[in-house]
């Protein structure tokens, strides 16, 4: 994923207009927004040491720096977090994660019995599930390919029926990789599926260039489900502290919602199928 720095701050140039920064917007413009001279006058950096940067090949780079150029291009927490780690020279990776998910973990997936809820890594791999979620999303029947959420969203045709908001759940779901990716930068099979999905996916393509970056924390997900009907369920995302490298994700629903009901009944389904959660 070479090139991210300086495609990440060109894309943030772009959206800046002159005037919003206290510029003169007159006279021709061959590309829009703000020029790299502008950029660094802003943040208070000579012009070769801005070109430097946004071509990857400047000395480390300041908190101070990064902080102003941020400051300048208008990015929130999340990209500002970002753009510190694809700034950053690469680094040995740390520790990383257990491939598998604790026991500890996986019992407090299976008490949650009407709370679909999953553990998810960096690649957006799902570890582990419990029998809720597999009743909403059939983990336990997928393949690897159907457990990666990435890969079902943009290569499996039946996940633009199964979420009736498909176009913002896939733009959530490249923006959140794209933030992993900053993050995870010495981690090859990220790597390999973001190269993956650039092949075979259009969308994944077209997506992945605008470099969106998001964190997504919490939010609402709908979904089609070819028994329950459509689902509408907030989610939570938890930070699995003895495996910094996992999180835990939670969908509930609310008190006496449409929703909540046909959970209930879904997990009554589910019950009575041959269901096998891993361990």
């Amino acid at each position: 994923m070479d090139g991210d720095l300086g495609d990440f701050l060109r894309s943030r140039r772009a959206r800046i207009r002159p005037e919003e920064v206290g510029l003169p917007s007159h006279g021709r413009r061959r590309v829009p927004g703000l020029r790299r001279e502008e950029v660094a006058q802003l943040a208070g950096v000579s012009v070769d040491y801005y070109i430097r940067l946004e071509q990857g090949r400047g000395p480390a780079v300041s908190d101070a720096v990064l902080d102003a150029v941020a400051r300048v291009l208008r990015l929130d927490d999340t990209e500002h977090a970002y753009l510190r780690a694809v700034a950053r020279p690469h680094r040995p990776a740390g520790r990383r994660s257990a491939p598998r998910v604790r026991t500890g973990v996986q019992l407090l997936l299976d008490s949650m019995e009407r709370t679909p809820a999953f553990v998810l890594d960096v690649r957006m791999d799902v570890l582990a599930w419990n029998a809720a979620a597999d009743a909403v999303f059939g983990y336990g029947q997928a393949g690897p390919d159907g457990r990666n959420i990435p890969r079902h969203v943009f290569l499996d045709p039946g996940s633009r029926d199964f979420y009736p908001q498909w176009s913002a759940v896939a733009a959530q779901c490249v923006a959140h990789l794209r933030n992993l990716a900053g993050h995870h930068r010495d981690d090859r099979r990220l790597t390999a599926l973001v190269g993956d999905l650039s092949l075979k996916s259009e969308d994944f393509r077209r997506l992945w260039a605008d470099h969106p970056v998001r964190e997504c924390a919490y939010g609402v997900k709908r979904v089609q489900h070819p028994v329950a009907g459509l689902l509408t369920l907030p989610y939570e995302t938890l930070a699995v502290a003895a495996d910094p490298d996992q999180t835990l994700l939670v969908y509930t629903a609310e008190a006496g919602s449409e929703t909540e009901e046909r959970l209930r009944l879904l997990g009554s389904w589910g019950a009575s199928q041959v269901q096998t959660s891993p361990r």
